[in-house]
């Protein structure tokens, strides 16, 4: 396969409508969604000559050590259920690739089974619960199975409209009916590997005995236990508890990566949560210049949404982040062969981010990074 959207085309045949539409799906009209690939269309890039690139680097230093390169693999909740297996591949293709990934607190796999894969930027991603003792429970147990790095979500105080998983029935998923069960068995490669680990469970939901045994049941027990009060005191209260490197992801406005900045947090992810929560707000990538300028290096910047490219990546990094989270371009990788997929996903972004650096006259990740800007040609309402 020669592009993430190869893997995407396939991923959509592998997997029933039900889950093809949830990993595809945004919030309402999807706008947003939309205009997260979209955007990077409308930046164009610099070409320079005439410039020694005979060797280059796509290293890049960020979460508190050097990788090699700047992409990290972002939570992605069910992951599990797309392929058997798939989030402990995801960290396993990950490490080989030398990259930090982030468990979603919505897996099916154990915090504590991927410790062997694990380095100091492998992070654990929290929604804060109305229960603050069981936030702490959870705090404990991903700091104990070797997670030195969490990643707070704060865009969701509310599940965003998501059409798509209203016409699929995925929100009745478990009283299936005839629409469902034939959409399965017309998947047959998925529903075997899914008898494999029938029946699944969300693992954070091996301490609460009361959500029930499916892992519909327990997320759907998880969603509603989501804090919508969550607000900058209990970051505060976050920060005091967690005493590891802490990055908020979900911030779209600078003053609120400012706040962020002053109640301790090591950085934070510039992210509309793949256009799934609020349709209607700019493109991750417009919200990231003015974000990233706020900030000004005070704390750190990821960017978050819509990468399908290593095109996208060098833009993004030029307009201020340190690096980029991939969700759905990995997923697809997963989903279609494992381990393996991911790490030829990686492979893909890999070999177009060294064209691009080199086709640009840079060498490295950090000459793109100095460059800023002066390597894009931003259309005239660009913030």
């Amino acid at each position: 396969m020669a592009s993430v959207e190869d893997f995407r085309r396939a991923a959509g045949r592998r997997l029933p409508r039900i889950f093809a539409d949830y990993v595809e799906g945004g919030a309402s009209g999807e706008t947003t969604l939309a205009a997260n690939t979209a955007d990077f269309g409308r930046i164009r890039l610099r070409p320079r000559v005439l410039r020694d690139v005979a060797t280059r680097d796509l290293s890049a230093d960020f979460l508190g050590a050097r990788h090699a390169l700047p992409l990290m693999l972002g939570p992605v909740g069910s992951l599990g259920l797309f392929r058997a297996g798939a989030e402990t591949a995801s960290f396993r293709a990950a490490a080989a690739a030398g990259i930090p990934a982030c468990l979603s607190s919505f897996a099916v796999t154990r915090p504590e089974s991927l410790a062997p894969f694990l380095g100091p930027a492998d992070a654990f991603q929290l929604y804060v619960l109305k229960d603050r003792d069981r936030t702490e429970a959870i705090l404990d147990r991903v700091a104990a199975a070797g997670f030195g790095c969490l990643f707070v979500t704060v865009d969701t105080a509310v599940s965003g409209v998501r059409e798509r998983d209203v016409r699929s029935g995925l929100r009745h998923l478990s009283r299936p009916d005839l629409r469902m069960l034939l959409d399965f068995v017309t998947h047959p490669f998925w529903l075997a590997d899914m008898a494999r680990i029938h029946p699944a469970g969300m693992a954070l939901a091996e301490d609460w005995p009361e959500t029930g045994r499916s892992y519909l049941a327990q997320a759907a027990f998880l969603a509603g236990q989501i804090d919508p009060a969550l607000d900058w005191a209990a970051l505060s209260w976050l920060r005091d508890r967690w005493k590891g490197r802490l990055i908020v992801k979900g911030v779209q406005d600078p003053d609120d990566a400012l706040e962020c900045a002053g109640r301790g947090a090591d950085g934070i992810v510039v992210s509309n949560h793949g256009g799934r929560q609020l349709d209607g707000v700019v493109s991750s990538l417009r919200a990231l210049g003015p974000v990233a300028q706020a900030l000004a290096g005070r704390i750190e910047v990821l960017f978050d949404g819509g990468i399908r490219r290593g095109g996208d990546v060098a833009r993004a990094l030029a307009l201020g982040a340190s690096a980029c989270l991939l969700g759905r371009a990995y997923v697809w990788g997963a989903t279609v062969a494992g381990e393996a997929g991911v790490a030829a996903v990686l492979a893909v972004l890999r070999t177009e981010l060294d064209a691009t650096l080199a086709l640009l006259g840079l060498r490295t990740v950090a000459e793109l990074r100095d460059a800023g800007p002066e390597v894009l040609h931003l259309p005239a309402d660009w913030p």
